[in-house]
């Protein structure tokens, strides 16, 4: 599994590079904290895999890093190549580049 830290991520904004960011948390924790990604819970991705690219690159993020591992292991399974875990999540987001987003 491929994965990318959270300055990494920053550069890639910062060079608004065309990539796909998709947030596996649960509505009410995006509700929380926000990073502008595209909410497809964890339990739905299969029914949503068809709005994952195959061309760009797909950060995958959740709170912790934990569950988007677990997203991108699976689609990897599914063909994918082009799927980073967020290292940290959120919560690493939070702390080590925008103290602005709330921890919880």
């Amino acid at each position: 599994m491929k994965e990318i830290s959270v300055t990494e991520f920053k550069k890639l904004k910062d060079e608004q590079a065309d990539f796909q960011l998709i947030d596996v948390r649960e509505p009410f924790e995006a509700e929380i904290a926000q990073m502008g990604g595209q909410l497809i819970p964890m339990g739905t991705i299969a029914d949503h895999i068809d709005e994952i690219s195959k061309q760009k690159q797909v950060i995958i993020h959740c709170k912790s890093g934990r569950r988007s591992a677990t997203i991108c292991q699976y689609l990897e399974q599914h063909g994918f190549e082009n799927v980073y875990n967020l290292k940290g999540g959120i919560l690493a987001y939070a702390a080590e580049i925008d103290a602005s987003i709330p921890s919880y």
